[in-house]
């Protein structure tokens, strides 16, 4: 009895594994073929990027409010707090921003498209298209993954830029820092390297975020109570992965251009 559950569980772990690779690498190989729904991916970028920007800019702001009021305790104890800006603009360049970015995105965007993909699954909606003659992966997959993979670089910018401003905030009303050596000390302590690391890290997890979503969303079955299943599913486990992502980007950062 035991021999046989665990062998159905190694075999549904690899057979969705091979169904999630099977997905994901085809969202890239359509971009090569004909159609390619120039519009919808359009359509996906607004809904993406333009709709996320407010939790993006609150997520960022109150971020960077939070590491300047806790930092300063710790820098106070070494006569450091005009370090301030430092210690804020590289937790945010180099780790918070994309980290907090794609958890927003997974939450909001992940979740949103599950849902809607699982709506469509449940609704036969899917089985219309194919009997159509249209592939659901190159007119549904594929656009929202090369929009969030778009719009995650750019969110993760204005997130930085945000926290930024919050940290420079409360540095400035209270810990009472003068403006000028705030932003000084907070754009000379970056560089280039910094830079690049902040930026390609989204771009993997805009992709695990957009993936993810898919397939649960046209993995769904169940019905109504399956979509929510599905949602529920795609958040917790592009949030995993992102996570995951993130040390293994970090690790391969830091051998080839931190040090």
């Amino acid at each position: 009895m035991f021999i046989d559950f665990f062998t159905n569980f190694f075999f549904n772990v690899f057979l969705t594994v091979q169904e999630f690779s099977v997905l994901s690498f085809k969202s890239l190989t359509n971009l090569f073929k004909k159609p390619r729904y120039i519009k919808e991916t359009f359509e996906q970028v607004d809904i993406i990027g333009v709709g996320s920007l407010t939790i993006i800019v609150l997520t960022g702001f109150f971020t960077g409010g939070v590491l300047a009021l806790q930092s300063s305790h710790t820098l106070k104890s070494f006569g450091a707090v005009g370090l301030t800006g430092q210690l804020v603009s590289l937790s945010l360049v180099r780790e918070l921003g994309p980290v907090l970015t794609a958890l927003m995105l997974s939450g909001r965007i992940g979740s949103g498209i599950a849902s809607e993909l699982g709506s469509m699954v449940v609704t036969d909606q899917i089985n219309a298209m194919k009997a159509l003659g249209v592939d659901p992966s190159k007119k549904l997959v594929t656009p929202r993954v090369i929009a969030t993979i778009t719009v995650t670089p750019l969110l993760t910018a204005v997130c930085d830029f945000f926290g930024l401003v919050g940290g420079w905030l409360v540095a400035l009303f209270q810990l009472k820092l003068r403006t000028s050596l705030f932003w000084s000390v907070a754009f000379h302590s970056l560089s280039y390297n910094d830079l690049v690391g902040g930026i390609v890290k989204p771009f993997f997890f805009g992709y695990i975020v957009a993936t993810v979503g898919c397939f649960y969303g046209l993995s769904t079955w169940g019905g109504t109570k399956g979509v929510g299943k599905s949602t529920t599913r795609a958040v917790v486990v592009a949030s995993i992965f992102v996570i995951a992502a993130d040390f293994f980007l970090n690790k391969l950062l830091i051998e080839l251009i931190y040090y």
